[in-house]
Parts: C-alpha cells; sequence; structure tokens
C-alpha cells in the first residue's frame, strides 16, 4: 500500500512541491528514509516512533521506506516530520474508512498541503520557513494547508489559501481523514501592515536640524548615507529613527519580508509578520555569512533582512574593507545570489545603507570642544580604511557636530517624526507617478536623461562642480539624483541651481578629514 502527501523544501527564498510517498512491504521493521535527505530529516525516524506511539496509535511492524520525491533535489527541516508520520498512519487500517487504495493528494478535490515538526510526545512545534512553503505550495495549486499552531499567524498573510492549525498529532490525523473537524484559522487583518508605535521621535534630536534634513532628503529619494562625527554627537540615535519616517508597508513588501525572517528563523509566536520596516545593525566583527548570507543551505544575511529598511553600520571604519566592498554589487542590484550545488539562491535586499562613523582615531578631529590627538600619518591611515568605490555608492555624506549650548533644551522650531514622514511620503509619491517602481536613488543613467532635465543655467553650474571637485561620473549622476529629490521635496516640477547647491553640500568628504 502506498501513501502520499505533499509538503515542500526550501531553496533560498523560494520553496519547491515534495511529495512525501510512504510504502510498507514485508521485511524486517525497519523504516528507511530516501531521497537526499538531510541529516534532520534522517533523524525523523527517532523521533516519529514515540511521537505516533505517544499520540495512541501503533507503529507498523512492516518495513517502510519513504520517498522524497523529487529525489534528485537535496532536503533539508524538521518540517518533515508531519507528512512522515502521517503517510505512516495512512497506511494502517485505521486509515481513511472505505479506502483500499493508496492516499494520494490527486484523490480530492482540494488538495493538503502538511508541514510541521513533532516532539517525542506527539505535539506538532513550529519550523522554520513556514511562509515561504506556503508561497510554494500556492503557487503550485495547493490551497489548503496544515501548519503548527505557532506558524498559523506568519502563513495566514498569504491571501487565497486556507490555513488549518495544528497542535499535535493525534488533531493532526483526525483533520487530514476527515474524522474531526479543520477550524480554519482566522487571522488578524493579514493584509493590515505598518507600524508598530514606538516612543523614538526626532522631535528629541536637538540642534542637529541640517543633519535631520540630510535625512529626510536621504529617505525620500531611498539614498545612502554617511554621517562622520566625534563620539556622542547622535548619529546612532539620528540613524535609528530613520525607518520612523519612511512610508508604511505595502502587502507586497510586508510579505517579502515576512518571508525573509521566517527562512532565517527570526519570527516568534507573538511577532509572526513583519508590518514595520527594520533596522539592522551588524556589529563590526560580522562575517561574510552574517552580513551577505551563505552556508551551505543559503540563508539570508543582514542586508536581507533589512531589505525595505535600514542596514546601519556603525564604526564604518571598522569593518573590514574587503567585506565592504562586497556591498556594491547589493547595492545596485537589490538582490543577492548565492551559488550551491548548481543553483543560485536569490534574495532580495532592497536596502538603505546608513553608516556612521568618527572623523579619525581618536574621534575628535575638527571637534571644537576637544582636541584631536592623531598625527596626519594616522588621520590619513584612519581615512584609508574607507573604500573609494563603496563611498561613491553613498549618496550623501555629512558631519554631525555637537549640539549648541544654549539649546540643549530647545525643541522649539524642530522637526519631528510625523512631520519628516509627510514631506518623505508626499515626495516618494511624487516619484512614483513620475517614474513607476523606481525611486530616485535607483534611477539608472537612461532614466535620468529622463526624467532629471536640466537647463542651460543648470548644466553649466554642474560641469563646473565635475570639473573644480575632481568628480567621477557615478558621483556625477548622484548629485543629479539628489538634487531631482530635493526639488521633490520643494513640489519643484525641474531641477534648480539650488537644488544642485544642496546636492554638492552633501559631498563634502574631504572637508570633513580636513583639520
Amino acid at each position: 500500500m502506498l501513501t502520499k502527501i505533499i509538503t515542500a523544501s526550501l531553496w533560498g527564498i523560494d520553496a519547491d512541491l515534495v511529495t512525501v510517498e510512504t510504502d510498507a512491504h514485508p521485511g524486517l521493521p525497519a523504516l528507511n528514509i530516501v531521497g537526499l535527505a538531510d541529516i534532520t530529516i534522517k533523524e525523523a525516524r527517532d523521533r516519529i516512533r514515540p511521537a505516533v506511539m505517544n499520540s495512541g496509535f501503533s507503529f507498523p511492524g512492516n518495513r517502510i521506506t519513504v520517498n522524497l520525491s523529487p529525489a534528485a533535489k537535496r532536503k533539508e527541516g524538521s518540517h518533515f516530520d508531519l507528512p512522515v508520520a502521517l503517510g505512516i498512519l495512512m497506511l494502517q487500517k485505521n486509515g481513511p474508512a472505505g479506502r483500499s487504495g493508496p492516499e494520494t493528494f490527486e484523490d480530492t478535490g482540494r488538495p493538503w498541503g502538511v508541514m510541521g515538526e513533532l516532539s517525542l510526545d506527539g505535539q506538532v512545534l513550529p519550523v522554520r520557513g513556514a511562509l515561504p512553503m506556503a508561497i510554494g505550495m500556492r503557487k503550485s495549486g495547493i490551497k489548503r494547508i496544515m501548519v503548527p499552531e505557532g506558524n498559523a499567524g506568519e502563513v495566514s498573510i498569504v491571501e487565497d489559501i486556507d490555513v488549518y492549525p495544528v497542535k499535535d498529532l493525534r488533531q493532526a490525523f483526525g483533520i487530514y481523514t476527515g474524522r474531526a473537524a479543520a477550524e480554519r484559522y482566522i487571522g488578524e487583518a493579514a493584509a493590515k501592515t505598518g507600524r508598530e508605535k514606538t516612543d523614538a521621535d526626532y522631535i528629541d534630536v536637538i540642534g542637529q536640524e541640517n543633519v535631520k534634513r540630510a535625512v529626510t532628503v536621504a529617505a525620500a529619494g531611498a539614498h545612502g548615507m554617511l554621517m562622520i562625527g566625534s563620539p556622542g554627537v547622535g548619529k546612532t540615535m539620528i540613524a535609528g529613527r530613520m525607518p520612523g519616517i519612511m512610508p508604511d508597508l505595502d502587502y507586497e513588501g510586508a510579505l517579502t519580508l515576512t518571508q525573509i525572517y521566517s527562512i532565517a528563523g527570526k519570527l516568534s509566536e507573538k511577532r509572526q509578520i513583519i508590518r514595520e520596516r527594520p533596522f539592522v545593525a551588524p556589529h563590526t566583527t560580522v562575517t561574510k555569512a552574517g552580513l551577505l548570507g551563505g552556508g551551505v543551505r543559503p540563508r539570508p544575511g543582514a542586508v536581507s533582512l533589512a531589505h525595505e529598511g535600514i542596514l546601519f553600520l556603525d564604526e564604518f571604519g571598522e569593518f573590514d574593507a574587503k567585506l565592504l566592498d562586497m556591498l556594491r554589487q547589493p547595492m545596485e542590484d537589490g538582490k543577492i545570489v548565492i551559488a550551491r550545488e548548481g543553483r543560485n539562491a536569490v534574495f532580495p535586499c532592497s536596502f538603505m545603507l546608513v553608516a556612521a562613523s568618527n572623523p579619525c582615531k581618536c574621534g575628535y578631529l575638527g571637534d571644537p570642544r576637544h582636541e584631536c590627538t592623531c598625527s596626519q600619518g594616522q588621520i590619513d591611515s584612519y581615512r584609508n580604511r574607507f573604500s573609494g568605490p563603496l563611498l561613491d555608492r553613498i549618496d550623501i555624506h555629512v558631519r554631525v557636530e555637537a549640539a549648541p549650548e544654549g539649546k540643549l533644551e530647545d525643541r522649539a522650531g524642530g522637526l519631528s517624526t510625523a512631520e519628516m514622514k509627510e514631506m518623505v511620503t508626499a515626495a516618494r509619491k511624487i516619484q512614483r507617478e513620475r517614474q513607476g517602481p523606481h525611486l530616485n536613488g535607483e534611477l539608472t543613467p537612461d532614466e535620468l536623461k529622463k526624467y532629471c532635465p536640466m537647463g542651460r543655467e543648470e548644466s553649466r553650474f554642474l560641469s563646473e562642480a565635475y570639473k573644480s571637485l575632481g568628480l567621477s561620473m557615478r558621483v556625477f549622476h548622484k548629485i543629479i539624483k539628489v538634487s531631482r529629490t530635493i526639488a521633490d521635496l520643494a513640489g519643484e516640477q525641474d531641477i534648480k541651481t539650488e537644488h544642485m547647491a544642496e546636492a554638492l553640500q552633501y559631498r563634502g568628504l574631504e572637508s570633513i578629514f580636513r583639520r
């Protein structure tokens, strides 16, 4: 007798449909799992037997073979426990009444997809990657999915599928065979997005209105940003509030981001859907796999966890230079491709890079309140840690000064998070209406010609700046993009000279390192 149950296997952010075929035949009692299964699946043999028996079922005394089809693709994950256990139970006489042939997913008009890890007492435990597996099943026509209770919330965000949570093997068997009532999960507004409330507000950032202006420009056009300043001037505080001024995530953005966090195992029962834009700040000791993603079975790194949000690199100069150079391609492509076993795993990573650094080793170069103790050689050595090609790809460079002494308690006239968010949202709306999905920071050279036309005076102004400042062509294009964003914030249809002048102020890295 043969049973077939449908599940899925992850590869990157995608999922392949897998058929768990279970067959019992004469021979010494044994449970063999074939089909390029990893060690986690192989160990399922020792979890499934006690889970079945502790749930009140008998375990077959036959020789049982489980094949994970297609057999040529590698599979991993503890979520195979539940479909394998159900397949074994379906082989026995206590399977569905009236069935003498195989129980296959083609037998009904609405096939099941199944996933779940089993504990030894038969409880169904949450699994990593439930959401992308559910999406993969939906793409293959599976509209009815059985999941652990702990994964029901995240899977419920997927439209056009019915989610049935189960808490133990006995309940799962009853629902699968039709002997127990199947209660569909109704989540709280699955499509609902938005941001969780926070007390962090830019109104608390005192005396930094010029930096807050630069932050507004950066967020409005999705421009990367580098802040340089002495210790304690508020660089981290400013960066940490940036997600709050970005527009709320839409459904597709929340869906993709939740997939990434599901694969990374960073969801919990309290946080099953990612509704807010992420702020990811890896440590300076982060590895290549930790930053970009990797592993034998590809996992997302910090750049993907920051998708649709902020990747913050504090102490920018302390990161490994070779590692930072590897960010250049993902920043331009908006995705990271990891090649393993002859296949490519693609993770989205459309993030805003925000970096912060001291201006020198002691941290007080250019600070009027403290004397810099670094020699010129030490300053030059510290500056050389900054990758030139990567700096070219960061649109906005800004010096962060200490708040003036007379304004330490003065919040009057300062921009709040709500005001900055309103400005950013309005500017992004203008960009979407003008140029579709690409924000200003993402425009290609061809799109620049189309969406960023300049008058004769503006062209002459920028040409003179190009010559006198020795700009690269990439920086030349960056200035046009930032100028376009500044014009959008001002509600201007055309880029003007004053917009370019402000954009040029955000490229003054040379003056930042000068004594």
